[in-house]
């Protein structure tokens, strides 16, 4: 996958500086806007993480709260 990435990026990089004719010293900045466009490509084709709901996360919280803390679990395990 990194290797796809970079690649993508170099020729992207290759063809910004073909549209600005060649120039050369630029190279720095051909691949930063280069890397900015295709990974911003890569992340609007990405699913963002699965949220939790707010009745998963409220019922998190009181599973959490009802748990006796750790130090009291080992010493009832004991």
């Amino acid at each position: 996958m990194r290797e796809d990435l970079e690649r993508t990026i170099r020729e992207r990089a290759y063809h910004l500086w073909v549209a600005e004719g060649c120039r050369d010293g630029e190279s720095d900045r051909h691949w930063l806007a280069a890397e900015r466009e295709v990974l911003a490509a890569f992340a609007a084709t990405t699913a963002p993480p699965k949220q939790r709901s707010d009745r998963q996360a409220a019922n998190a919280d009181v599973a959490t709260a009802a748990r006796p803390p750790a130090k009291a679990r080992r010493r009832a395990a004991s």
